[in-house]
């Protein structure tokens, strides 16, 4: 099998710890400039928005020059652009480092940040912010956490070895342990390992389970319960879109704070931070692949509704 080539470098720099569009020209188009492809790809820019951009000379190519917006198109070209950063609410709440060396990045992410950019959330973070906190712009992401979710996550520091280290999650070589807050139910025989096939459908905020060959693996322990609610140990063995807030549904006990199951519920307004979903990603362990360093992580965040439900409920 012949390799793809890589692309080459990009020619603008990172803007607040976020990296600029790239855009590879397709081999099959009937379109006679660059412009008229971005126009037709770019849908969502708002009208005019393209025409301005290669007005002022904001589209480039591998040689950081300008693309004229006459230029004709060529099938595998790259041009690079920088989006229209999005207002955004800042959160809140710190990044914080656990662990860092020449390799890797392990950061305990709080509720309401997104790991990597994506839709409305691009400089408000935790890649974006760590980008700028540390003065590292290769920093890429090893993995993902939802952004509702709290916890661990794995940063690479060398684009060379990052497929090292997304390989460990490919391959289930990372033991992760998340614990959630959400009711509790005595006659729900625990512990217990959940198996189901869930589906995530584009454009649909929730994920479901469908009948076929499970696809997710949980395995659900009880740590404590007292007033009604209890602590539970995840084991995910697989990674599927919301998985842990499937099963804990599914099992009858939703987690707190979540906003789509067991039903979706209206969207808050920007900067409302409070109630966050109870559920954190509590540990890491893995044997570096770099280093052959066997790694134990540990988040030092607590869920608020198991240590203070009622400042959590009133969303202090």
């Amino acid at each position: 099998m012949r390799r793809r080539t890589p692309p080459p470098p990009a020619p603008l720099p990172q803007r607040e710890g976020v990296d600029p569009v790239r855009v590879r020209l397709p081999a099959d188009g009937a379109w006679a400039t660059v412009r008229e492809h971005l126009v037709e790809r770019l849908t969502g820019a708002g009208p005019g928005m393209v025409e301005s951009m290669f007005a002022a000379g904001l589209v480039v190519g591998a040689d950081g020059r300008a693309v004229a917006p006459d230029a004709p198109y060529r099938p595998g070209m790259f041009v690079w652009f920088h989006r229209e950063l999005p207002a955004e609410v800042p959160v809140p709440f710190p990044v914080e480092v656990v662990y860092r060396d020449e390799h890797i990045v392990v950061a305990d992410k709080p509720h309401f940040l997104a790991t990597t950019p994506r839709g409305m959330h691009v400089a408000e973070t935790a890649l974006a912010r760590l980008r700028r906190e540390l003065g590292i712009p290769t920093l890429t992401a090893a993995h993902r956490l939802d952004r509702l979710t709290a916890g661990l996550v794995l940063f690479t520091v060398r684009p060379e070895e990052r497929g090292a280290y997304q390989r460990l999650f490919r391959d289930r070589r990372v033991r992760k342990e998340y614990e959630a807050v959400a009711p509790y139910d005595p006659a729900l025989a625990l512990p217990r390992t959940v198996r189901s096939r869930i589906v995530k459908e584009r454009g649909v905020q929730a994920a479901r389970e469908v009948e076929g060959e499970p696809n997710a693996e949980t395995r659900v322990e009880l740590t404590g319960h007292r007033g009604g609610l209890a602590r539970y140990r995840l084991l995910p063995a697989t990674g599927q879109t919301h998985q842990l807030r499937v099963h804990l549904n599914t099992l009858g006990v939703p987690i707190l704070g979540d906003p789509l199951y067991p039903e979706v519920t209206p969207p808050v307004p920007p900067g409302n931070f409070r109630r966050p979903l109870q559920l954190l990603a509590r540990t890491l362990e893995f044997t570096d692949p770099v280093t052959g360093t066997a790694h134990t992580f540990a988040s030092r965040r607590s869920l608020r509704a198991w240590t203070s439900y009622d400042a959590w409920a009133a969303g202090d």
